[in-house]
């Protein structure tokens, strides 16, 4: 190749040199893009949310409100740009592990091992994905991806070049299959991996609960069944040596006869926290404190070579401790904490290939957030594991997490069968993943089955749908009258509080969210909210990009404009350019 002679440049010249320079990918994954109709259709049509009202599951008000979105992925993951822009605490996705088995589809076609652009496809399948999903994660969020060997080395490069190898979090194998996939050639796989990528630097993996009797410390239980382990009330280490006037150095009075510990009534024992070697040291807890641990029973006394010690009930160990990067127990296995559980809730009639435990997914979660009303999204739904798994860490420690789930209504390859039958669309439609699977087995989560008590929550059901992208005049109202499922969605307000053809009023239980499509009609919808005690995010529809300020110019306390549809365009034009 001939040097380029960069004497003959002149500045500007060599600024975009330099430019493309910088741009030039140094090392990483490299592919051949391969075009996908629904990235491709979003050119001409832009996604929106249409509500399936008769799918609406509400048992407790008092709690948050949970999604369920019937689409492609990368449509609701577009609409989830507007709606949801830095709110998600965790992206926890268990995407199509591209086997050769024909277990997914690019292009509305079956994806084989005989496929020469396989990996070609399914990078560029995530790599849409993954790309756009970034944009909702909270600064703080972690995504959590899990997948086998047949595509690990590719989705870590992707994710590297995606959220940075910077934000690389660590890896985890999960023990999914004790028995060991059985092959011919191969190394029978027993696990497969967790991959945990943060948005920025300052994120730090989560502590997850263990189960006490799998630690390594000898922990107890005592008559209650709460765990604990005995640790020396006297402090060791540098920082616990005696100084003149420490004052936690003090006795401690102990009754042998009665077992009674005190700091104020001087018992029969006087105990100074003085190590093996004679050195003055101080106790873990204040004076104050430790006749109350003798009144709750944390406080054990014991005669040993060095006289005698007290010890107290340590339960700290057990809030949690930093996920290790192999995770065997019994309970991540995918059969039978998987597909067992499913056919449970759904019996053996509706088949699904390979759900995960609901255990693996709920470990894999509280690693990556330890917040309780944390938002939770999954965009390969498939079963609705992610959605149970959510709902049972509610109940576990009272939460008040949200899911939101994306699944399309795959049918499988039946549809030939079925219309063979005679079966309408709709019908054919309701043996669909999302429809037949998804909706049903969180429904029944929810609601109980079997012998097996409901979780109570709410769940709104939605479908993707579309709008002319052409930005005329009549595609713009188009949209903002599509817009309304999203507004509620974006700003958490379900419940109608009036709605008319010029405008509509929502609510929670903290504020409302208004939307006008007529700007004519702002002065009798000023005066509907006048009678209304509470703060107002309002939408106005506008050809251009009006705010309406010197209209609300009286109620800037309490009402925030946004125009529509150019909030939602701007979106769209930044993922669809």
């Amino acid at each position: 190749m001939a040097k380029k002679d960069y004497t003959k440049w002149d500045r500007k010249d060599l600024i975009k040199e330099i430019e493309q320079l910088r741009k030039r990918k140094k090392y990483g994954l490299v592919w051949e893009d391969k075009p996908e109709n629904v990235v491709e259709q979003c050119k001409t049509e832009l996604p929106v949310l249409e509500e399936v009202k008769s799918k609406e599951i509400i048992t407790d008000t008092d709690k948050p409100v949970n999604l369920l979105i019937e689409g492609d992925n990368y449509h609701a993951l577009s609409v989830l740009n507007y709606t949801h822009k830095g709110k998600i605490d965790v992206i926890y996705i268990d995407p199509p592990y591209n086997t050769g088995a024909r277990d997914w589809k690019y292009n509305n076609d079956y994806v084989d091992g005989e496929d020469p652009y396989r990996h070609t496809k399914w990078i560029s399948f995530m790599a849409h994905r993954l790309r756009i999903s970034k944009n909702v994660l909270s600064p703080s969020g972690i995504i959590c991806v899990t997948i086998d060997d047949y595509e690990m080395p590719r989705l870590w490069l992707l994710m590297e070049e995606i959220f940075g190898d910077y934000n690389f979090l660590g890896n985890v194998a999960i023990r999914i299959n004790p028995g060991g996939r059985k092959s011919k050639r191969k190394i029978a796989a027993q696990h497969e991996y967790a991959l945990f990528f943060s948005k920025t630097k300052t994120t730090s993996i989560s502590k997850i609960p263990m189960d006490p009797s799998k630690k390594s410390h000898s922990y107890k239980q005592d008559k209650n069944g709460n765990w604990y382990e005995e640790r020396n009330l006297r402090k060791e280490g540098a920082d616990s040596l005696a100084k003149e006037g420490a004052k936690r150095f003090y006795p401690i009075y102990y009754d042998p006869k009665t077992g009674k510990i005190s700091t104020k009534e001087k018992l029969d024992k006087k105990i100074l926290p003085i190590d093996t070697k004679g050195q003055k040291r101080i106790w873990r807890r204040s004076e104050d404190v430790i006749d109350q641990m003798y009144e709750n029973g944390d406080l054990i006394v014991k005669e040993t070579k060095y006289g005698t010690q007290i010890y107290f009930k340590f339960t700290g160990g057990l809030k949690g401790e930093t996920p290790k990067s192999f995770w065997e127990d019994k309970k991540y296995s995918a059969s039978e904490h998987g597909t067992q559980i499913l056919d449970n809730i759904l019996g053996e009639r509706e088949k699904f290939n390979f759900p995960k435990s609901p255990h693996a997914t709920a470990d894999c979660i509280q690693a990556a957030s330890e917040k309780k009303d944390a938002i939770i999204l999954d965009f390969f739904a498939g079963s609705g594991t992610t959605g149970q798994a959510v709902l049972e860490l509610n109940k576990k420690d009272k939460g008040n997490r949200r899911f939101i789930l994306c699944t399309n209504n795959e049918l499988n390859g039946e549809e030939k069968k079925l219309r063979e039958k005679g079966l309408s669309e709709e019908e054919i439609q309701s043996h669909g993943i999302c429809q037949a699977v998804t909706y049903p087995r969180i429904k029944k989560v929810i609601e109980g089955y079997s012998s097996v008590k409901g979780l109570p929550a709410n769940l709104k059901y939605y479908k993707t749908d579309f709008v002319p992208a052409d930005p005329t005049d009549k595609n713009k109202i188009a949209l903002t009258e599509k817009a309304t499922e999203m507004l509620c969605v974006k700003e958490d307000t379900f419940e109608e509080v009036k709605s008319t053809k010029q405008y509509k009023i929502f609510r929670n239980k903290k504020r409302y969210t208004g939307i006008v499509f007529d700007h004519q009609a702002i002065g009798n919808f000023k005066k509907e909210i006048a009678k209304i005690d509470g703060k107002f995010s309002l939408y106005i529809f506008s050809l251009g990009d009006d705010t309406f300020d010197e209209e609300f110019e009286d109620m800037k306390k309490r009402v925030k404009l946004s125009p529509i549809p150019e909030a939602i365009l701007r979106v769209y034009r930044r993922i669809f350019k």
